[in-house]
Order: C-alpha cells, then structure tokens, then sequence
C-alpha cells in the first residue's frame, strides 16, 4: 500500500491495474478552467479529472466560510462511488508537480478513512520528464463500492485554533510562504497577517530545489525543528483556504511523525472574525 507518495516509475507499472485509480486535479487559481483544458488534451492514461473548486470544495457562503470550504463528506463519498472508487483500490493523485492541490484530495480520502492514496512525486511534471505514456481518452467506470468512515478528528475548527494558539503543548502551523505569514503581502484575502502564535513552515520548502519532495529523513529533520517534541496529533495547519495545508500534512506524515490535523477554514475563514 502507497500512503504518502509515489514515483512515476513505481505508477507506470501499474497503469493496467484494476485495482488502482488515478486522478487528475491540475489546477490554476488564475485561470480555474485551465487544469481541465490541459487534462482533455493530454493526461496519464486511466486517470480522471476532478476540479478544486467544484468536486473537491463545496460553495462559499460568503461571511461565513473560507475560500475553499470541504464539501459534505457524505456528497463526497457519492461522487467518489460515481468515479468508480472501491474500498479495496490503491488511489493515486497528481497535479502540476508540486503536490499543493494533490495533497488536498488525499487528505480527504483520508478524512474519509481511505489510506490507500498516495500523491506521485512530481506530478505531471515528472510524468512528462520521464517520457512515459499519455493519452487523450475519457475512461468510463463502473459505479464503485466506496463507504466512508469520517474521520472529523483530523479537523479543527476556529474555536478549537484559538484555544490551540494559547496551548504550549499544542502547535499551530501557518504553511503559507513567508511574506503572507509575516503580513507584508496578501495577494488574495482583504487582510494580510497570520493567526497570533502560529509558526511558519511554507509548504514549497517541503520540496527540493528540482520540484521533488525531499526525503523522509530530511523532512524529519525540518520538522523536529518546527514541532518541537509537540506531537503531530497536537500540531494543526492552516493556509490562506485550507489547501496547501494538506501539503504540510503530508510532509509530515511522510516524515514519519504521525498525523497532524487541519484547519479547513484557515486564514480565509479566520479573518472573517478580525473584519467584524
């Protein structure tokens, strides 16, 4: 079972595999419908596209949720059977190559008590790199079996970072880059800033300077630094919506230090309360 990450060389042996399944979430915040025009004109063979903000999040409800709100896990569990998904399948993820959206769906199939899902490790980049097959097809599934075990443990809510900011044996982690954590830019929300007593860990440092993620040792090493002896099961990340946080998640999950939690709503929800 892959429950983090995966290389391009281990998924091309699979590719004909019925028993794993593959999606596509390439995804541009600039350009939203970008991600589904590269994937109809070239994609990994077998591979299914769902989008960011219309599979993978659910409709902003403005003053009250973030960017990128979670949809109904219960809406989730029947799109996911739709696609064909099975208990038993090995689901495989990739986006652009930086993992930043594809971590995103893996930790919801998480959330939904799927483990095995993994993101591969350089995504359409390295797909490409590689040379190995792409192809232009829609594949066609049969209905899956998928029934969700939700797991809202790994979720944290405004109320319960507030009381964790305050907590020394607690841990909230801010995965934006360092200018947005810090306040001296916001190139999305109203507010600049970052929730008072987090820490910065940006999810790009998580790679390395080829686009890949760096080594289980090497993250650990980072993230001791970070945690400090805090356990990940006391450690929540947030972002600017609750997508790139997933990166961190992974990292550290990828590290070998458990699992840590995450605030969906993150900076884009929180600052509703700052505005009021």
């Amino acid at each position: 079972m892959f429950d983090t990450l995966i290389t391009t060389k281990e998924l091309v042996n699979h590719l004909q595999d019925e028993r794993w399944i593959i999606f596509d979430v390439r995804f541009n915040l600039a350009e939203p419908d970008a991600g589904r025009a590269e994937y109809l004109r070239a994609h990994i063979p077998g591979s299914q596209f769902l989008h960011l903000d219309e599979d993978l999040s659910s409709p902003i409800i403005k003053g009250v949720t973030g960017r990128h709100p979670l949809p109904d896990a219960t809406d989730f569990e029947k799109l996911l059977r739709t696609r064909g998904v099975n208990n038993d399948h090995q689901v495989i993820v990739y986006d652009h190559g930086h993992g930043g959206i594809a971590a995103r769906l893996w930790w919801m199939l998480r959330w939904l008590g799927h483990e095995a899902v993994a993101v591969l490790d350089g995504g359409w980049a390295a797909w490409i790199a590689d040379d190995l097959p792409v192809d232009d097809l829609i594949p066609q599934k049969d209905p899956g079996n998928f029934s969700a075990i939700i797991d809202n443990n790994l979720i944290r809510l405004k109320s319960d970072v507030d009381r964790m900011r305050q907590d020394p044996e607690s841990k909230v982690v801010d995965a934006r880059t360092e200018n947005r954590y810090l306040g001296k830019e916001e190139p999305i929300d109203p507010i600049a800033g970052s929730i008072k007593g987090a820490v910065n860990k940006p999810w790009p440092s998580n790679l390395n300077d080829k686009g890949r993620w760096k080594s289980p040792d090497a993250l650990r090493g980072e993230w001791e630094i970070v945690l400090q002896d805090i356990p990940a099961t006391n450690t929540v990340c947030y972002c600017g919506s609750g997508v790139t946080a997933c990166h961190d998640i992974l990292a550290i999950k990828h590290a070998g230090l458990g699992d840590a939690l995450l605030y969906p709503g993150s900076w884009s929800e929180y600052l509703i309360g700052l505005q009021k």
